[in-house]
């Protein structure tokens, strides 16, 4: 497996991924894929990164960053998130999509990193756990998708 930064080509595979969750999971609040106009803009954000995890060819996962909101004094903290196609789950792929993404982030001068967790969810929890993020409180009830309401965990890891 590749962890590489996602090219043009990548794009319909990225938005895949995510298209299923958006559709079929809670992983995302969104109930429908997003237009490929956002993902070539996520491509080409200045200051953030999308990254892909490559098997042979194909994308099996990917990695991005975000700012975290758009007032300046967040600009030293970024929103991150991590997708993986069904199949390739549990086999360390996010683990080293994230490992690439933070030292990114580091290299970038980023201060705090947070991630967002819809529950119940225990392999992300797992993961942002494994790669030192901690969990610092849960909103209750600020989703609703598929007939329930979701509750989602703030997760945080200082870089600098």
């Amino acid at each position: 497996m590749d962890i590489r930064r996602a090219l043009p080509a990548d794009l319909p595979a990225v938005a895949a991924i995510y298209g299923r969750e958006a559709r079929e999971g809670h992983a995302t609040f969104d109930l429908e894929p997003l237009p490929m106009a956002l993902w070539e803009e996520k491509l080409s954000a200045e200051g953030d990164h999308l990254l892909v995890a490559d098997l042979e060819g194909t994308v099996i996962g990917y990695a991005s960053s975000a700012p975290f909101r758009p007032k300046p004094a967040y600009g030293h903290t970024r929103e991150t998130t991590v997708y993986v196609a069904p199949g390739h789950q549990g086999l360390g792929t996010g683990r080293a999509l994230y490992d690439a993404l933070l030292a990114l982030l580091a290299d970038d001068g980023v201060h705090l990193v947070v991630a967002a967790v819809a529950l119940p969810n225990p392999a992300s929890l797992a993961l942002h756990r494994g790669c030192g993020f901690e969990e610092v409180g849960v909103m209750r009830e600020v989703g609703h998708k598929q007939g329930r309401w979701i509750d989602l965990a703030w997760w945080q890891r200082r870089l600098g």
